[in-house]
């Protein structure tokens, strides 16, 4: 019977230990009282950043092999880019023209140039300060996959947005 409550009593201590180490509860901050809370942070990506864009409007819009012509669907998330920048009017962004490895070094820098630019065109047609919007064009030379497929090429034929500063 001592065995049998020496077990049981450690089971318990364990069960406490374990509660205390996966509390769900808030945070305590035990520096100011325990009746304070301290802030956990928001649950998804801040507000503004580019987490934030990427989950909420999205960041590439994509192209047909040798195009720089805007799809439906590249219309359709630059759109959403849009609205999300008209909630947040001091980021500044940049358009990053991107291709895949077919066809020469030159070639692929001025195309990935008119993606950029098609796709800074359309913001800018929806509303978005012109001034806030720079262009690069990277070409071939920052593919996102480096398999020699088609698979792979369409999703190296892009232009990427990214948050390149915020404020004035």
């Amino acid at each position: 019977m001592k065995q049998l409550t020496k077990i049981a009593g450690a089971i318990a201590a364990l069960s406490l230990v374990a509660a205390c180490a996966t509390s769900n509860g808030p945070d305590v901050d035990a520096s100011a009282g325990a009746d304070t809370y301290a802030d956990s942070g928001p649950a998804g990506p801040v507000p503004g950043s580019q987490a934030d864009l990427e989950e909420s409007a999205g960041h590439q819009v994509f192209y047909d092999y040798d195009q720089y012509t805007l799809t439906p669907q590249s219309q359709a998330t630059l759109a959403k880019q849009a609205a999300w920048l008209q909630e947040y009017p001091e980021t500044r962004i940049k358009l990053a023209g991107n291709c895949d490895e077919r066809g020469t070094r030159e070639y692929n820098l001025a195309l990935g140039a008119r993606r950029a630019e098609a796709a800074r065109s359309y913001l800018v047609s929806l509303g978005v300060d012109a001034n806030r919007i720079t262009t690069v064009s990277y070409g071939k030379e920052r593919p996102g996959c480096t398999q020699s497929n088609e698979s792979c090429w369409a999703r190296n034929r892009n232009a990427t947005t990214t948050i390149a500063s915020v404020g004035s």
